[in-house]
């Protein structure tokens, strides 16, 4: 009984270590091919669509997306090739 309880305690003990190292990120990205107030609605939607993202901003006049996204679930590469595949190349703005 007290083996089964010990693994049951490092079980639980690995899987709230990997949630403990997740955290939110947020990164702003250089977005192009935004040439009209609805080109925005576009990339948000495509980033929206892409598993782990909580929030998206997109600014028309800056040309910019601010993405909330969860680092365990997805990553800037995944973010940017949403909204390339939409038709709006990005890259992480410097």
């Amino acid at each position: 009984m007290s083996k089964l309880l010990a693994c049951v305690a490092m079980a639980v003990g690995v899987f709230a270590s990997s949630a403990a190292f997740a955290a939110d990120k947020t990164i702003t990205l250089a977005v192009r091919n935004m040439y009209c107030a609805a080109c925005p609605h576009t990339v948000k939607a495509s980033l929206q669509a892409v598993p782990g993202v909580k929030a998206v901003t997109v600014s028309y006049k800056d040309k910019t997306a601010m993405v909330t996204y969860d680092d365990t679930r997805t990553d800037v590469k995944a973010l940017t090739a949403a909204t390339t595949n939409a038709g709006y190349p990005s890259a992480p703005k410097s």
